[in-house]
């Protein structure tokens, strides 16, 4: 007799928005998570010397590129100053890319993969690249290594 498994609870990450004491290295860590519906994602700025923000893609966000699912809503935590958090709850699956404002020329970008990356993913979308800074496009993990790691930790951070 088969007995099936129990659903997961949904569960909470936290994805910490870091900087070097200089302020010259800044990003996310990790800077690429795979999740399931209804799974939160918290961010947490531990980077006393700068202020960030968790910006998904989207034109109603400074009218950037929509690299969210097309069913979701996107989200902007507004500045987050030391040990401010702001958090979402992701039930639409798909692939989702976001940035901190004032830092996405400096690469400060991540993705989540929430469920199936097939369904309904900003991928195929027209106009889906936009005009990113190279070192934005540079800075995200790929889909498959996502897929293949589950977490992909951000570069520099021991």
């Amino acid at each position: 007799l088969l007995v099936p498994a129990a659903p997961r609870a949904a569960q909470t990450v936290t994805i910490r928005m870091r900087g070097d004491a200089r302020g010259a290295h800044v990003g996310f860590d990790p800077v690429g998570l795979r999740l399931r519906p209804g799974d939160t994602v918290r961010w947490l700025n531990v980077d006393p010397g700068n202020a960030h923000t968790a910006t998904a893609y989207h034109p109603a966000n400074f009218d950037r590129p929509r690299r969210i699912p097309a069913a979701a809503q996107p989200w902007d935590s507004d500045y987050l100053l030391d040990k401010e958090s702001f958090a979402v709850t992701l039930t639409v699956e798909g692939i989702y890319d976001y940035f901190c404002a004032p830092h996405e020329h400096a690469g400060m970008v991540g993705r989540l993969i929430v469920g199936d990356p097939a369904a309904d993913s900003w991928i195929d979308a027209p106009g889906a690249v936009g005009d990113l800074p190279e070192a934005a496009l540079a800075a995200f993990p790929t889909v498959a290594a996502i897929m293949d790691r589950g977490v992909v930790p951000g570069q520099g951070w021991a």
